[in-house]
């Protein structure tokens, strides 16, 4: 069993950067691919990125590239979500994820088998 904690989201302008962390309990952190997903107000939840067990594979969503930046940190057990040039279109709860490691930096929500109870991020324009 894995409990995961997010952490760092608020209010903010838009153009400015914020960082979420994800704490994990339980389980070998280090067994497991980490996710990001996000639900926009009134939307589905969707995908933001991934980074791999060991941290050397990473894999994000078309609309964050270039602006997100996942990374991990096996021995603090956590993942963090740098987010820089934040837009109001990124205005979400967002979530971190866990995925067995055979899935690789997967897209599909379903491949994760826990998940974190979401933080808001709201980016004003």
């Amino acid at each position: 069993q894995v409990q995961l904690v997010e952490s760092g989201g608020g209010l903010v302008q838009a153009g400015v950067s914020l960082r979420l962390s994800c704490a994990a309990s339980g389980g070998s952190f280090s067994r497991y691919t980490m996710g990001w997903f996000r639900r926009p107000p009134g939307k589905e939840r969707e995908f933001v990125g991934a980074i791999s067990w060991g941290g050397s594979s990473t894999l994000y969503a078309d609309s964050v590239k270039g602006r997100f930046t996942i990374s991990r940190d096996n021995a603090k057990r956590t993942v963090y979500l740098q987010m820089n040039s934040l837009k109001p279109e990124d205005t979400a709860v967002y979530y971190c994820a866990s995925a067995p490691r055979e899935y690789g930096t997967t897209p599909w929500g379903h491949q994760y088998d826990y998940w974190g109870q979401g933080t808001q991020v709201t980016v004003s324009s």
